[in-house]
């Protein structure tokens, strides 16, 4: 009898040491999860301030270039398939639209030397430059916390309870093709 208990109560721990293993590895998927959706909120955050820079931008070069209106038009349309965008995927790639557009702003600009004298254009030119560089932080945190995130979800034995519960790895925020080319800048 004595023996029975004694099996019995290894038994018992060694179930408590499984489970008490297990809800630690759940609770590790929900801290590093909750990470990688705070990151990409800071992502949003910084995405949306752009947005919110850009009409005041738009505005400001348009009274110097009005005869650029493809370049508006196509701003425009990035603006608003940014703020469109649900999922972070669609976030990204519209991200990369709007940088597109906004580096063919930014090169209109130079062939107006009195709007780069412009003062509002200066301090528009210098916050969107101060949230491009915010932008680019975010996104690196985002990307280590997708990281750690991608590869915590693929270990064992954290890759069982994370397909048992539909866990699934996340994208990076990569650069656009067009960002990779050099630009080709004219004096």
């Amino acid at each position: 009898m004595k023996q029975i208990l004694i099996v019995f109560g290894v038994i018992i721990l060694i179930m408590v040491l499984i489970v008490g293993a297990g809800v630690s590895r759940y609770n590790q998927l929900v801290k590093l999860e909750t990470a990688v959706d705070a990151s990409w909120a800071q992502v949003e955050n910084q995405l949306q301030r752009r947005g919110d820079l850009i009409p005041n931008l738009v505005n400001t070069v348009k009274g110097y270039a009005s005869h650029e209106q493809e370049i508006f038009t196509e701003v425009a349309n990035a603006r608003s398939r940014l703020l469109a965008a649900n999922t972070p995927d669609d976030q990204i790639a519209a991200s990369q639209g709007m940088e597109s557009a906004l580096g063919r702003l930014l090169a209109i600009s130079e062939n107006y030397p009195q709007l780069k004298a412009d003062s509002s254009f200066l301090r528009l030119q210098d916050e969107l430059a101060g949230t491009e560089n915010r932008i680019a932080t975010e996104r690196m945190r985002y990307n280590q916390s997708v990281e750690i995130w991608n590869a915590t979800i693929q270990q064992f034995p954290t890759v069982l309870i994370a397909n048992s519960l539909g866990k699934q790895a996340r994208s990076f925020f990569q650069v656009a093709p067009a960002a990779q080319e050099v630009p080709n800048v004219q004096f």
